[in-house]
């Protein structure tokens, strides 16, 4: 009646999307966050526990959810995950003495039943570093490869510029975009 001739004269209404951001302690996820909602990010300090921002994007409102990294807080991970529509998993890539321990948490959490299809986009971070890894190097140890139950992606960036950021976003919004098809 009425009401879907005004949504439509308004335009579609905006769809929420809960996305969950983890990573290991340090890796960048909360200046990650603050980027996306273009706050400032010169002072951040280490998340302990969680924290929740709404950010816009493309049409998209996304309630993501940024739960600390350090391995006191990794068990409670899993109580976040429940209809989760997108996972975003942070990757200091100059730290690659960690390498393998945040490899064996992505593929735990991967492993969720309640992450099952839930698409994977993974920010190679701390790109401005020379230590840094490659995208591309990260993903082969990962393993990213074999994961054939989901789509992903892994994009290389620098929260503290945002280079790189806004291609992830994009990324975001095309799987949104293929869902709703």
């Amino acid at each position: 009646g009425l009401l879907s001739v005004i949504q439509k004269l308004k335009g579609a209404p905006e769809q929420e999307l809960r996305i969950v951001l983890l990573g290991l302690d340090n890796a960048g996820k909360t200046t990650l966050l603050k980027r996306l909602a273009s706050e400032e990010v010169s002072t951040i300090t280490p998340t302990q526990g969680f924290n929740i921002k709404s950010v816009h994007s493309h049409g998209l409102k996304l309630n993501v959810w940024d739960i600390g990294g350090q391995r006191s807080i990794r068990p409670y991970w899993k109580k976040y995950l429940g209809s989760t529509d997108l996972l975003i998993y942070v990757i200091d890539s100059a730290d690659q003495k960690r390498f393998e321990e945040t490899g064996q948490e992505l593929a735990e959490l991967t492993e969720e039943e309640s992450l099952t299809g839930v698409p994977l986009l993974v920010f190679a971070n701390k790109q401005d570093l020379v230590t840094a890894a490659s995208a591309d190097e990260i993903a082969e140890g990962l393993n990213l490869h074999t994961y054939r139950d989901r789509e992903w992606q892994i994009q290389a960036c620098s929260a503290l510029s945002g280079e790189g950021v806004q291609d992830g976003m994009n990324w975001i919004s095309i799987q949104i975009m293929n869902r709703k098809k």
